[in-house]
């Protein structure tokens, strides 16, 4: 979540009334995150007010995509997993576009969920969120709709030639880079079971009511892709400390028993794990360095660190299936 495009305010209360949920009171700008625009947004004046979130899709989503993301909303809450339903316009449509001037640009309203994200989260925290995880996993077997994942393997080699040769404007360390994501390429499991995963289950997409999951958001990852990478990714955004230099195993270990606790991944899918927990290590990585040399001075967005995941990277490395010992 972050902000990169600006709409005034008479400009968003025109938008607020075309969604038919009541006038609007008060809209503010969220910093946090990367990938979209996005506000939070109070209306009042009708049964159908209250707080919803503001999301206007930037050049990393493709917009071709919106239908899948807003379908698997709808589909997965019809499932009783906890995510955000879509509000539609009077026309009947789950999005809409805007004119900036940047050129047009599309939006979509959702629903807003109470719950705090967790800045340093418990082993019973972790737990929910493992269990949860693992329900939309089964939910999404039964999604017929298919999307590729735009920031899988097939797209890394691209976001090292972007950044070849101002790795150093980062860090020099980072020169090693393309190496490991040559090697994590050729490692890519095959045939492992597949679902519609989230592929970005952050600490900050989770919602939380004291121990419970009241929220799972920021959809606008999700592919079609094996259930096993979405557990290895989620197992690196929670089970360290937010600059990668310490794990905590009690925290992997409660993820990995919730997920469990809903639905058994098979061995192959195990054995995986090290090498799927590098491979979500480098594309976060990469993606961060992308963001770190080309996000403008002028953008409400704070950076974050990709050297993060190198660490991360390096424990899973020297590691491997310690790192899932509850799976052993």
């Amino acid at each position: 979540m972050a902000v990169y495009t600006r709409i005034n305010s008479e400009d968003m209360a025109a938008l607020v009334t075309q969604f038919g949920v009541g006038e609007l009171v008060s809209a503010k700008g969220i910093a946090e995150g990367v990938s979209n625009s996005n506000w939070l947004l109070e209306t009042r004046g009708t049964p159908d007010a209250g707080r919803f979130i503001l999301t206007v899709y930037e050049e990393r989503t493709d917009t071709r995509d919106l239908p899948f993301f807003l379908n698997l909303l709808d589909h997965l809450a019809a499932a009783g997993c906890p995510v955000p339903r879509t509000i539609h316009d009077s026309s009947g449509s789950a999005w809409r576009t805007i004119d900036t001037p940047q050129g047009e640009k599309m939006l979509a309203l959702i629903e807003f969920l109470p719950g705090v994200s967790a800045d340093d989260p418990t082993p019973a925290q972790a737990e929910a969120v493992g269990a949860a995880l693992a329900q939309v996993h089964l939910a999404g077997q039964s999604f017929g709709d298919f999307r590729r994942d735009g920031m899988g393997p097939e797209a890394w080699r691209g976001f090292v030639r972007s950044c070849a040769g101002r790795w150093s404007e980062i860090d020099p360390v980072l020169d090693a880079v393309p190496a490991l994501v040559d090697d994590a390429i050729k490692r890519w499991p095959a045939d492992l079971p597949v679902s519609t995963i989230h592929a970005d289950l952050f600490p900050d997409n989770v919602l939380l009511v004291g121990d419970e999951v009241s929220g799972m958001i920021d959809f606008y990852f999700a592919c079609t892709g094996p259930m096993a990478y979405d557990i290895a990714v989620t197992h690196a955004a929670w089970s360290f400390t937010p600059d990668g230099r310490h794990f905590d195993p009690a925290i992997g270990d409660a993820l990995l028993t919730g997920y469990r606790s809903v639905r058994e991944p098979d061995a192959a899918e195990i054995a995986a794990l090290p090498d799927l927990a590098k491979a979500g290590c480098l594309r976060f990585l990469l993606t961060r360095a992308y963001d770190w040399l080309n996000t403008p001075a002028d953008a409400m967005v704070t950076k974050k660190d990709p050297l993060a995941f190198l660490r991360r990277h390096a424990f899973y490395d020297e590691r491997g299936a310690v790192a899932f010992g509850v799976l052993s």
